[in-house]
């Protein structure tokens, strides 16, 4: 159950990436990356994006690690105050 819900959020962010690169109020490259890190996690066609991205752009893996160190310790909290 929770690997189809991330895997939906993940495609949701693309989506929504995708469609801010259309629109200027939406920023679509920030969408594009948030749902390409969730869905690195559960798709192999999306970790090995992610990683030639960061071998082509080492600034941009190295806030794309910081992130998603920050979130994980997000997540933890929340999923360890939701137990309580």
């Amino acid at each position: 159950m929770r690997i189809l819900l991330m895997q939906s959020l993940g495609y949701g962010f693309l989506v929504l990436g995708v469609i801010g690169v259309l629109l200027p109020v939406l920023q679509g490259s920030i969408c594009f990356l948030i749902g390409l890190a969730i869905l690195s996690r559960h798709a192999a066609w999306a970790e090995r994006l992610m990683n030639r991205l960061k071998e082509r752009f080492p600034r941009l893996g190295q806030l794309v690690d910081v992130a998603e160190t920050r979130a994980e310790g997000w997540w933890n909290r929340v999923t360890l105050w939701a137990r309580q």
